[in-house]
């Protein structure tokens, strides 16, 4: 079957009503970023989308639309003549792809209601063509195997059958920007992308503490950096945080039960400076009420008491089994999973206080004066590009 077109559903964009302009706009951008090795035209619509395949592989483009974020659903699309004969042939084309023993439905879509025929009529005519030429087939009008799509328009009919699945939600960059806290486990690249999801664009923020963590645990963030760039198809900036001397002088100073309380205090300062350089409206982290110490409520309040932005914790009720499961589909979990520990796992407190008083914290903080080791921290920063590695990996190999 030669297909023509990719119909695309848009996801939450159907909500929106009076800016919803603005919203498929973002959305053309980002496909026409996502198809940009492609010859392909793409058409945008109040209530849809179309590409045009112009001989280009159906697999190929829709390949590259899945994990576009604002795309429901996609479904590659023949393009007929408006003719009995035109549609017969096809819905039998697709029916010789279905299961033996499968059952379908014929469904029917009269955009012009000039044509000859009405909905039944094409219905009752399709439905007994195919049970003639594939009888190994059935009817099924209410949970079918399979519908036979078909969309009767003034220039021609258009036709298909599959339907594949993609992300859903609201075109990235229409939702602000966020930062997200990545340590390099399974959570904190789920939250990212679920954030995503929302149309949030990010950049992403890791605290290394060297000699007590390996090249090799950064590697891994740079690793699952490009990995949610590649999945949504933008370019993230990580921001690599020296973090050994503020470490080792929580670690020395301060109670060794308060400690994991201070290292995420001073993660959380750290995270709001930057965010307001680069523009964040947000901090995201992968926080997971109850699943450690640092996590309990009490933990969360004592911590959040250093920042007044807002924290998102866009997994913060699911069960751990959820989160796998949701990192095994985005593709991270191998990654996250990889042995090299990060700064999170390094001095770590043998009794951590699950219930941290604000005001004891800031009493042993108060001993230490961290703000010039902040500050060092913050103006040591790296950054690393997914799309310069790439390019610079290319130009690489032309060496």
């Amino acid at each position: 079957m030669m297909y023509d077109h990719i119909l695309v559903r848009y996801g939450e964009i159907t909500l929106k009503t009076k800016n919803r302009k603005m919203f498929i706009r973002a959305l053309r951008e980002n496909m026409k970023r996502a198809l940009s090795d492609f010859n392909v035209q793409i058409h945008t619509q109040w209530d849809r989308a179309y590409v045009t395949l112009q001989d280009e592989d159906h697999g190929a483009v829709m390949s590259a639309l899945e994990n576009i974020n604002g795309i429901l659903s996609i479904s590659p699309i023949a393009k007929i003549e408006r003719t009995e004969a035109a549609m017969k042939d096809t819905a039998v084309d697709f029916a010789n792809t279905f299961g033996t023993k499968d059952t379908f439905k014929i469904e029917v879509r009269r955009a012009d209601k000039t044509y000859a025929l009405n909905t039944f009529d094409i219905q009752q005519m399709l439905g007994g063509y195919v049970l003639e030429n594939v009888p190994h087939l059935g009817v099924d009008v209410k949970r079918p195997d399979h519908q036979i799509m078909v969309e009767v328009r003034a220039e021609a009919i258009y036709m298909y059958h599959e339907v594949v699945q993609c992300i859903g939600g609201l075109p990235i960059g229409t939702g602000g920007k966020a930062l997200l806290m990545i340590s390099g486990g399974i959570d904190s690249p789920v939250a990212g992308l679920e954030v995503m999801k929302k149309g949030v664009e990010l950049e992403a923020v890791h605290f290394h503490s060297p000699p007590y963590t390996s090249p090799q645990a950064t590697e891994k963030v740079k690793q699952l950096v490009d990995i949610l760039s590649r999945r949504t198809g933008t370019d993230i900036t990580l921001h690599i945080v020296p973090f050994t001397e503020l470490q080792t002088k929580v670690h020395d100073w301060i109670p060794d039960n308060m400690s994991m309380t201070t290292t995420r205090r001073l993660m959380l300062i750290i995270a709001e400076r930057l965010a307001e350089k680069i523009n964040a409206k947000a901090i995201v982290n992968g926080e997971n009420l109850g699943q450690v110490a640092s996590q309990t409520l009490t933990s969360m309040h004592a911590i959040n008491a250093v920042t007044n932005f807002p924290v998102l914790r866009p997994l913060l009720t699911l069960e751990k089994n959820e989160i796998v499961e949701m990192a095994r589909n985005y593709g991270t979990y191998d990654t996250s999973v990889l042995p090299y520990e990060d700064c999170c796992t390094i001095f770590k407190p043998k009794a951590p206080k699950t219930r941290p008083e604000v005001r004891k914290v800031e009493k042993f903080e108060s001993k230490v004066d961290f703000e010039p080791m902040i500050e060092k921290a913050l103006s040591n920063i790296e950054c690393y590009s997914a799309l310069e590695a790439e390019k610079n990996d290319a130009f690489g190999s032309l060496l």
